[in-house]
């Protein structure tokens, strides 16, 4: 696999074509290599592509090969919801068969039917399924807001796990959401929802669609950044 050393970091990279994007994507995930994905492309316009985006790079492999965080969730841990971390507490729920999340205005409570403690690895599903299902109630309702605010019209909405994408607008103009664009904060939820709106007139991410995303969300660059924070791919 080519490998494009960036200061200190060297950032290997593989290609995979894929005839349904019209941008390319870069991913970066655990202990794997850069995947590169897109319109077919020769390896030194693949090079340029992982050139324009190696500082995001480099800081998203710092970020996703720190170590795995191990330690159970107990009383007093926090989850992440809607841009904010909420206490959270664990309960011994002897007389169920599967742990048990759910949430009030102000924590996270688990019931667990083996302890006052949860693994990150056995709460994860639950905590996903409580974005989708936040994701339907709340996040469905601001694609239909955003519609009405900026005129552009997609012809449906979903929420899908992707492997690591926050949002996509296919090429029938459905836009599609991850459950956890719920860990964002709600201003960040709407830049989303607004960008992908804007890829339903203009798929890439040129001078005429950042105008429209700045005509629609004045102060977009701020959501973007802390956008660029999180840890999913990113187009280029």
């Amino acid at each position: 696999m080519p490998v494009l050393n960036y200061g200190q970091t060297a950032i290997e990279w593989y290609f995979q074509f894929d005839s349904k994007l019209k941008r390319h994507y870069v991913t970066v995930e655990r202990g794997r290599p850069v995947l590169l994905r897109g319109p077919l492309v020769d390896e030194p316009e693949q090079e340029a592509l992982v050139l324009r985006r190696a500082r995001w790079i480099r800081e998203k492999l710092a970020q996703v090969n720190q170590p795995l965080a191990s330690e159970p969730i107990v009383t007093g841990s926090r989850l992440r919801y809607a841009g904010r971390t909420y206490f959270t507490e664990v309960r011994h729920t002897p007389d169920i068969l599967k742990p048990r999340l759910t949430f009030t205005a102000s924590r996270f409570i688990v019931d667990s039917p083996d302890g006052v403690s949860i693994l990150p690895d056995v709460l994860m599903p639950l905590l996903e399924r409580f974005y989708r299902d936040r994701a339907h109630e709340k996040l469905l309702v601001r694609v239909r807001h955003w519609q009405r605010e900026t005129g552009l019209q997609a012809t449906g909405a979903r929420i899908r796990h992707f492997q690591s994408r926050w949002a996509s607008c296919d090429a029938s103009n459905t836009l599609e959401f991850h459950p956890r664009v719920m860990e964002l904060p709600t201003s960040v939820q709407d830049y989303v929802i607004v960008h992908e709106l804007c890829h339903t007139v203009e798929k890439n991410h040129t001078k005429t669609f950042w105008s429209m995303v700045a005509s629609h969300m004045p102060d977009w660059q701020r959501q973007h950044q802390v956008l660029e924070r999180a840890v999913f791919g990113d187009a280029v």
